[in-house]
């Protein structure tokens, strides 16, 4: 792994005053993503910060942020020994320094910068391009944009790595002729060389006649070579280039009336507030435990039949990773003594010097056709994983190994990847269209939308043997399937279990994952946790866990794309498999598997609990605890409504929630912030009920609950917080979302509010609630209503004498508790704070123990609920 680069000059040059040395350097480590780098003609030392995007006006002096001269060095050498050598590097010394001289201002990161970069290409090529092709469709448009975009950056970087001619593309700057027909002539020689789908203008007749003004290319020319580019191309990750396309991907070209371009978010994208880049150390991970384990042991033969499919491949990270995986193991399998002389006769390395081989281009060309697949619904997510795909094979390469291709092969130097990577709709397939009353290919843009996908008929060979041997990614989720209209709905109703209430659409990619995996083979995804334990996903588990054998489980603690959902990945093998399953944990960026495993679940302890719940997160004794109290108790929703609150949403919220009543549809209503423990303090706030009233003022979305739940005596919840708080409140005040009510079905039942209220604010409650599967929601801790509807009320016999002297009881200290907490928030002294207090934690106490004695609570359990176990 890269940890800094050390540019050595002459003696002759002075580092401290050159302008240039400093440049170069910081480029090529700016452009790696490096933190730190060397610069030194062995009579000076100087270590730059290289976070800081570099400029050709810079000074020598810029960024740089240690320097000293030969003379200096026994004095510093403790200095550059322990952060700089290889000991340091190993032992941590060296990250450490990297943290200690972290600047908060002009540091920004290659890919932020670059992503603006090609953004701004996007953006006027779009523009120039609408304004000169008037007859151009917005399809046709996005689609000449991306495509000048990634030949430019593929010729770029290949010019940089030494498999083009240095300059070529600037070259044309030289002469007066129209820029744009000789970038086409350069296009269409790379076709030749690269026989690539990049360069294919049989399938591509329209960009070639494209009108592109010179100013454009100019500036887009300029800013890709020294000294006007920050960036050194030959050293840019192919990792790093999929982080900036998969943001750039999140955006696109919109056609207005007059066939003007305009840059917007996808609608998905908008919806999901952001595109989100899978961390390398998870596609590592995943990669590591479903290709390494596949390939162990293998032979390069017996790898061959190997297909790994992405579903959803996105920029391809994952395809990326794991085709990286296959070229080491095979040039480890090549290079080893026994193997060696045999794999350079046949051509499977080359030797670069002694001691260091290659895998051929032959080889590369091989691995990638015969092992990696990807599919994806937007055409131009499919190109960037094609191109990233590309210049990965290209990585190493050089005019000379070029050369000895061309010179002993009819192969050229790109595989086609159109058979690999296609552009489809995972979910959907042409059935779709004999199941919906959408007429056939009525409306070309919902056609294009929609974009059916027929899996056996598209990897026909690898269907007929049963299907791909491993299924990766990061399937998309935060609100896509929202976006499916009526008629897609239904077909996913028709075809997947997993369309139960609100599905997420990765329970979907997660169930079609099934359906495309072989026997032995291995499935895993990074995924939110949700589905683990979730109603709206019991038939999935079940039917995961029926059909495969789930392995591993790995918790994620930090937020891994800065969104508040917590990820699990999940490794999944079809076959039979141990009956437990491991459940690990990453923290900062790293799984360290030589722990051990934080517990292991039994699957047959899941399939007989209630919903299949998957839980990864706490104790076998905790989870014993929970099925008790579940077995002993009645759903809250079978004898109460459990309802959420008013919700008014757009312009006209100001006028429905106000502070003055202005007629006989305004009623008082609590919020969130009025409710405490067994008291509430209403501030003023009325709600009008008046829909009409409301939408005459502003267009709104308003969510009205049946009347009489507010005219009821309820139970008052609060939404968020890691503890339960509610209280008691019959004088008919309306209540908003961010409370949920709890009230009678049926007035008459004998069972009381305030027995429940007594439950509900017990310590057994919040015990429930830390162990409920949206505990580790640590940013909005939230209650949910599905939750609290199965929130295990004792079953109470009240014919049984016992029984009702603990219901009566319960009532008689919440009574108490409510008068006592008023006292207490109105008392105006100190002293008589204090004796409220006192009252109040006595009458806590009490009705813990109640509670306790209710749920027949052994000594050990009420540890475990109190926390001292």
């Amino acid at each position: 792994m890269r940890k800094f680069f050390v540019e050595a000059k002459k003696p002759s040059v002075n580092i401290k005053q050159d302008i240039e040395p400093a440049f170069q350097l910081r480029r090529y480590a700016y452009t790696a993503k490096l933190p730190l780098s060397i610069l030194t003609d062995f009579e000076e030392f100087a270590v730059y910060d290289t976070r800081i995007k570099p400029d050709k006006h810079d000074q020598a002096s810029t960024a740089r942020i240690f320097y000293c001269t030969y003379d200096e060095y026994e004095k510093e050498f403790d200095f550059i020994f322990n952060t700089f050598s290889r000991q340091a590097i190993l032992k941590g010394s060296f990250d450490q320094y990297i943290e200690d001289t972290k600047r908060k201002k002009g540091t920004s990161e290659v890919d932020k910068e670059f992503l603006k970069f090609i953004e701004k290409w996007r953006e006027n090529l779009a523009k120039n391009i609408a304004l000169r092709n008037k007859n151009l469709t917005i399809y046709e448009l996005n689609y000449a944009v991306q495509k000048i975009i990634d030949r430019i950056i593929f010729l770029r970087i290949a010019e940089d790595r030494h498999v083009e001619d240095y300059g070529k593309i600037q070259k044309l700057l030289e002469n007066k002729k129209t820029i744009y027909p000789q970038l086409v002539n350069l296009f269409l020689q790379a076709d030749v060389k690269y026989d690539s789908g990049l360069f294919n203008f049989k399938a591509d007749q329209y960009t070639p006649e494209l009108k592109i003004d010179d100013k454009i290319l100019k500036d887009i020319i300029k800013s890709i070579y020294y000294p006007d580019s920050p960036y050194e191309f030959s050293v840019f990750d192919v990792e790093i280039l999929g982080n900036i396309y998969e943001q750039f991907l999140g955006k696109t070209i919109r056609l207005t009336a007059s066939h003007q371009a305009k840059i917007e978010n996808k609608p998905e994208v908008k919806k999901a507030g952001g595109v989100y880049y899978t961390p390398k150390y998870i596609v590592d991970y995943i990669v590591k435990n479903t290709v390494g384990e596949k390939i162990k042991n293998k032979t390069p033969d017996q790898i061959s039949k190997l297909k790994i499919l992405d579903p959803a491949c996105g920029s391809g990270s994952f395809l990326l990773g794991a085709y990286q995986m296959l070229m080491n193991y095979h040039l480890e399998y090549y290079t080893k003594d026994k193997n060696i002389k045999k794999s350079l006769k046949e051509n499977k390395i080359y030797q670069i010097k002694e001691n260091e081989c290659r895998l051929t281009i032959e080889e590369k060309h091989r691995i990638l056709l015969n092992n990696i697949f990807g599919v994806d619904i937007d055409s131009q997510a499919v190109e960037v994983t094609k191109l990233s795909l590309l210049l990965k094979l290209m990585e190493g390469e050089s005019q000379e190994s070029a050369g000895m291709l061309f010179k002993f092969s009819d192969i050229k130097m790109l595989p086609d990847l159109s058979e690999n990577i296609k552009c489809g709709n995972s979910l959907i397939g042409s059935d779709f269209y004999e199941t919906s009353q959408m007429n056939l290919f009525q409306d070309e843009e919902t056609t294009r939308r929609i974009n059916v996908f027929d899996w056996p008929q598209e990897f026909p060979d690898i269907f007929k043997s049963g299907g791909f041997d491993i299924v990766i990614g990061n399937p998309p989720y935060l609100g896509r399937s929202t976006l499916f209209t009526k008629e897609e709905k239904e077909y996913i109703k028709l075809n997947f279990l997993s369309s139960e209430g609100k599905y997420e659409i990765y329970h979907l990619f997660m169930e079609r994952a099934i359906t495309l995996l072989k026997k032995g083979g291995y499935f895993s995804f990074i995924t939110p946790q949700t589905w683990l334990s979730i109603k709206q996903a019991a038939k999935l588990r079940k039917h995961l866990l029926q059909k495969m054998e789930l392995s591993i489980i790995v918790y994620i603690k930090q937020k891994v794309f800065n969104v508040s959902v917590d990820n699990v990945i999940f490794i999944f093998y079809y076959g039979k498999g141990p009956n437990a399953f491991k459940i690990f944990e990453v923290n900062e960026n790293f799984i360290n598997e030589t722990k051990k495993p934080l517990k292991f679940i039994y699957k047959e302890k899941v399939m007989e609990s209630q919903d299949f719940l998957i839980d990864v997160f706490f104790e076998d004794s905790v989870i014993d605890l929970k099925n008790k109290i579940d077995m002993e108790s009645i759903y809250l929703e079978t004898i109460c409504y459990v309802k959420d609150g008013v919700k008014i949403v757009g312009p006209a919220k100001s006028y429905a929630f106000t502070n003055k009543k202005e007629d006989d549809s305004f009623f008082p209503m609590l919020k969130g912030n009025n409710i405490k423990k067994y008291f509430f303090k209403w501030k003023n706030l009325f709600c009008c009920r008046d829909k009409n009233e409301i939408e005459k003022h502003k267009p709104t979305d308003i969510r009205l609950r049946d009347e009489f739940i507010f005219r009821r005596p309820k139970i008052l919840i609060r939404k968020t917080g890691h503890e339960m708080i509610a209280t008691y409140e019959n004088k008919n005040y309306y209540y908003e979302q961010s409370l949920f009510s709890i009230s009678k079905i049926n007035l008459d039942f004998h069972l009381d509010l305030k027995f429940i209220l007594g439950i509900i604010n017990s310590k057994l409650s919040n015990f429930l609630l830390k162990i409920n599967p949206f505990s580790k929601k640590t940013t909005f801790p939230q209650i949910r209503l599905h939750w609290l509807k199965k929130f295990p009320i004792k079953n109470i016999n009240l014919s049984n004498f016992n029984e009702r002297k603990q219901h009566d009881k319960m009532v008689e200290m919440v009574d108490q508790m409510l008068d006592v907490q008023k006292k207490y928030h109105s008392a105006k002294l100190e002293n008589e704070q204090k004796m409220y207090k006192k009252q109040i934690d006595i009458l806590e106490n009490q009705i813990d123990k109640l509670v306790y004695k209710l749920y027949e609570l052994t000594d050990e359990e009420i540890k475990i609920v109190e926390g001292e176990k």
